[in-house]
């Protein structure tokens, strides 16, 4: 049986050439693999050359945009008669600081601003897609350096909690016995949030994907509406709120 060649038009991407008979799925993967490939935009010609990759840029450009929207909102507050912008930001401020709060407790206060950076990073990151760039998320050394911070910003809180002396008591707790298990959890904890976090954005690409080469028209856009837009907000939810009780947890 001769094999005839299909073209799936994709909107702002190449065109996938398929041949009818052929493994969808090798074509997928070659796909999956291009989309997660890291381009290095630039070179900082220092050191031999630095490679500056295209998540870094992305990255700079969200927090650019953010530190011109925070300029541009925290303009003229008030503390009497504020206008309808500054109670809509503190509604918003205040509404994901009181959750935040009731995750960390009074102890854990202090690093309610780093959980709402974060969040608000991540949040964007996981959107950005809908503007034409590719979400850093995508790139595990993005994940990955996420979980780092996060999980070195977990142990400074038991250790500034409980002190030097009763951080390192605390890994033979409840019994001794556990010591080593108590070890490995410094290794499993970022490598989780990462895995994690990098997994679900992975595995919504790959869904849509196949919807779209499946059905390439029309139906896609509710499914996108879910994986792109509701699941990179949970996800960003996810991150924080697993970061939060385990900084609750270091604290105890």
């Amino acid at each position: 049986m001769e094999n005839s060649r299909v073209t799936i038009p994709r909107k702002g991407k190449k065109k996938i050439h398929l041949w009818k008979g052929c493994d969808i799925t090798g074509n997928l993967a070659e796909e999956l693999m291009e989309e997660l490939e890291c381009e290095t935009v630039f070179t900082i010609p220092i050191f031999g050359g630095i490679e500056i990759s295209e998540s870094t840029v992305v990255t700079w450009i969200i927090m650019a945009v953010l530190t011109l929207v925070c300029i541009i909102l925290v303009r003229n507050l008030k503390i009497e008669n504020p206008g309808r912008k500054q109670i809509a930001l503190e509604a918003i401020v205040g509404g994901i600081h009181k959750f935040l709060y009731g995750l960390v407790g009074e102890h854990g206060k202090r690093y309610i601003p780093y959980l709402m950076t974060v969040i608000i990073y991540l949040g964007i990151s996981n959107l950005i897609g809908y503007f034409g760039f590719k979400p850093p998320t995508k790139d595990l050394n993005v994940t990955l350096g996420l979980s780092i911070m996060s999980i070195l910003i977990i142990e400074y809180a038991g250790i500034h909690r409980k002190g030097v002396k009763g951080w390192l008591k605390s890994f033979a707790q409840p019994i001794p016995i556990i010591l080593p298990i108590n070890i490995l959890e410094l290794f499993i904890k970022p490598l989780s949030l990462c895995m994690r976090l990098f997994g679900n954005v992975l595995g919504a690409f790959v869904i849509m994907e196949l919807i779209k080469i499946v059905i390439p028209i029309g139906v896609p856009v509710p499914f996108s509406l879910y994986f792109d837009l509701f699941d990179g907000l949970i996800q960003a939810y996810v991150f924080v709120f697993l970061t939060s009780l385990f900084i609750e947890e270091a604290m105890e």
